[in-house]
């Protein structure tokens, strides 16, 4: 029996004494590669790249309504789902994402005067802080705007950015699957 192993199962966790040099080198090796911030801001930002969410953004001002984005470029409540209120949520930076309708081809885009509309092409305009509120709703502020939010009126009209403030419940989205 002298130069073999015990034999143990898969049930059974193996005894540390047996992990071994190899295991220990790697281990230090792994530990010591995740100490470098700028390769972990670097992985983070190429995870984040790749997550696309399809989401409904759902705000309960009024009787409720899905922000949609129109073929016509119009953005707009509606308080029925349909084609047009299906968003895919991609993060292009760390808190900042853009919302694209699907249906519509277009991208929300926000003015310098506060006003939103359907953009053909992505651009600065279509960058959106997304911030999560403590009641578990989302506020997306401009990020080429600072201090200009979404918001949609109580009869489903989008309001000017510049003219609503995160604590408004205009400007609360919760999103939806």
């Amino acid at each position: 029996m002298s130069g073999q192993l015990p034999h143990f199962s898969e049930q059974e966790p193996l005894p540390a004494v047996h992990w071994g040099i190899r295991n220990a080198r790697s281990l230090v090796h792994s530990s010591s590669f995740t100490l470098n911030k700028r390769e972990d801001a670097e992985r983070d930002g190429q995870y984040l790249l790749g997550i696309k969410r399809l989401r409904r953004l759902y705000c309960n001002v009024g009787i409720g309504f899905h922000i949609q984005v129109l073929p016509n470029g119009k953005i707009t409540g509606v308080h029925n789902e349909n084609k047009y209120s299906l968003l895919e949520i991609s993060p292009v930076e760390r808190g900042v994402v853009t919302l694209y309708g699907v249906s519509s081809g277009l991208f929300i885009a926000m003015s310098d005067k506060g006003k939103l509309y359907g953009s053909g092409s992505y651009r600065d305009d279509c960058k959106f802080k997304e911030n999560l509120l403590a009641n578990n709703y989302n506020v997306y502020e401009s990020a080429s705007h600072p201090g200009m939010y979404i918001a949609l009126s109580k009869i489903g009209k989008t309001k000017r950015g510049n003219r609503v403030t995160p604590t408004m419940t205009m400007t609360h989205f919760l999103p939806r699957t």
